[in-house]
């Protein structure tokens, strides 16, 4: 990317935001990767409920974007990885984005404060999980220095799961 990036804040996701996100994320291009389909309110208000506990708990979460007038954009943030399937005990670094905002650099420059937050929080590693196809996720991982690691057959899907990498104890990562 050679334009300057975007100066988005990340704030720990309040109980107004899943309705944010369920209004940001109805788009049916957005969920293209994770379901195809707009989720209930309720997944949300159980999402942002439980990024709250994983902040108080241990320091980082999925955090909300906001660009400069406060309008919420989508998430960015850190969490384990919960499913039995795929790099279990592994920290995913992860973004989701309103249709209206992709292109514009805001997951980019919002990833890359995520990785200098979960550093700090003294993780080590982090992983994306990107499902096939993702072109704009798979440029995204590549900008913050990842690499592709492994594969893991996706436990619903007739495709695999590909695995990012990024070794934050390393300095040659672009997020510094």
């Amino acid at each position: 990317m050679n334009r300057p990036l975007p100066a988005p804040r990340l704030r720990v996701p309040t109980h107004e935001d899943a309705l944010a996100w369920h209004r940001v994320f109805a788009d049916p291009e957005v969920m293209e990767f994770h379901g195809g389909k707009p989720a209930p309110l309720s997944v949300y208000e159980e999402l942002t409920a439980r990024q709250r506990r994983h902040d108080a708990e241990r320091g980082f979460c999925l955090w909300t974007i906001l660009d400069e007038s406060d309008e919420v954009l989508g998430f960015t943030g850190a969490q384990p990885w919960l499913p039995e399937w795929g790099p279990a005990g592994a920290i995913e670094i992860g973004w989701r984005l309103g249709r209206a905002h992709w292109g514009k650099g805001y997951v980019t420059a919002a990833a890359r404060e995520t990785l200098r937050r979960v550093r700090e929080a003294g993780v080590p590693e982090v992983v994306a999980m990107v499902r096939q196809g993702n072109e704009r996720s798979i440029a995204v991982t590549r900008r913050l220095g990842m690499r592709a690691a492994e594969t893991y057959p996706h436990p619903t899907l007739a495709e695999d799961a590909l695995c990012f990498r990024l070794d934050l104890n390393s300095r040659t990562d672009n997020a510094a």
